[in-house]
């Protein structure tokens, strides 16, 4: 720790199932971000959380600044993450990069104070043309392979090498007129692969060649993240929200999992009660056959939490009970990201949830009265 010149933490906290409180200190936001310490404290009540590490804020602060490492990722540090992801690949029986059974990861900004729409996100980090090749011959599923590896050229072209998102809107757009259809999910095969072609003269006609070696990726994408925290746009918002005396942005690199495997997969966000009228029950939605972004994108219309339990009804109550060991825990109504993996829920994120002014005071009344918080606790959850 010393030798890379920190001072408040190692720059690497593991997290999953079974991790969380051994390299971590719980709810530290200050330097694990808000998504880190909650993944860190969902891993040590034994949810099904995707394994994987966070760098720390004080790595942001040090990258930063031109004194210190100078936007540079330091060897001792790289070998470190290197090692991490290891570890992920030991808990999921899989390997960054290989063909035959490729690991692939999301690569997140998280700092300790919410901001919305402010922060970078890398998915399906890992894809090359083998792997591509390798995750349609291992799963049976080329179309998940393909769709997947368009997605990551999209937001690896964006977010880590500034190319304007809208240049590859434009060539899947084309390629839908092409194809007389609407939706991305309406594409074959053979017209993701053409997406892919395209994607890749994208790359080209800015003069930036898309990195086939993985670890060059991941490189570049933790450096984005940590750059992103000084770009105009994220200075700008923590300017107007009055936002200060951050170390930085956190980066969370996570074992990927897929809700686009097929139609035993899916993805979805539900709050543990309903933030409108505070309701005991669950209020949420998901998509059969998607990946996180594509419930808030309104491409296609989501279906209530609800329906979950007709669709998929094992899942369905793995995912109430997870629901209400949260509750318990946070002793707080959570909103809640998760996905789910050829019938295997996993648990991506939780936080407290917002609520309108009439749902504050039932759930803060139906807290009490469950046991789950003191009177005064729940005083303090009704804003004013």
């Amino acid at each position: 720790m010393n030798s890379l010149g920190l001072k408040l933490a190692p720059p690497i906290s593991l997290f999953g199932k079974g991790q969380g409180t051994t390299t971590s200190k719980k709810n530290d936001k200050t330097l694990f971000g808000g998504k880190g310490a909650n993944l860190a404290e969902m891993s040590s009540i034994g949810l099904s959380v995707p394994p994987g590490f966070t760098i720390t804020t004080e790595c942001c602060q040090f990258f930063c600044d031109p004194k210190t490492w100078d936007q540079q990722l330091p060897p001792m540090l790289w070998e470190q993450i290197l090692t991490a992801v290891g570890t992920i690949e030991h808990n999921m029986d899989m390997q960054f990069g290989n063909p035959q059974n490729p690991l692939l990861l999301s690569v997140r900004s998280g700092a300790s104070i919410s901001m919305p729409g402010m922060m970078d996100t890398v998915l399906n980090l890992g894809m090359n043309d083998e792997v591509c090749q390798g995750l349609a011959e291992k799963t049976g599923n080329a179309r998940f392979a393909w769709d997947s590896y368009r997605r990551f050229l999209e937001m690896f072209g964006n977010v880590v090498l500034d190319i304007p998102r809208v240049l590859f809107e434009e060539e899947i757009d084309n390629i839908k007129y092409e194809r007389g259809v609407y939706q991305d999910s309406d594409l074959a095969v053979e017209d993701l692969q053409l997406v892919v072609q395209r994607f890749k003269a994208v790359y080209a006609d800015q003069n930036l060649e898309f990195p086939q070696d993985v670890t060059e990726q991941l490189s570049l994408a933790i450096g984005a993240v940590f750059k992103g925290w000084m770009g105009p746009r994220a200075v700008k918002y923590r300017e107007v929200e009055n936002i200060r005396n951050l170390l930085g942005t956190a980066v969370n690199v996570q074992s990927m999992v897929f809700g686009n495997m097929g139609e035993t997969s899916g993805t979805g966000v539900c709050f543990t009660r309903d933030p409108n009228n505070g309701e005991d029950e669950l209020f949420g939605e998901f998509l059969i056959n998607a990946q996180g972004e594509d419930v808030v994108a309104g491409i296609r219309t989501p279906k209530p939490i609800s329906e979950l339990a007709s669709v998929m009804p094992e899942v369905y109550a793995e995912f109430k009970s997870n629901t209400d060991i949260l509750e318990q825990h946070y002793g707080d109504m959570q909103d809640v990201e998760f996905t789910i993996q050829e019938g295997k829920l996993f648990m991506l994120q939780t936080r407290n949830g917002k609520r309108g002014g009439e749902a504050a005071v039932k759930i803060a009344v139906d807290l009490v009265e469950e046991g789950l918080v003191t009177q005064r606790q729940a005083i303090n959850k009704v804003l004013p």
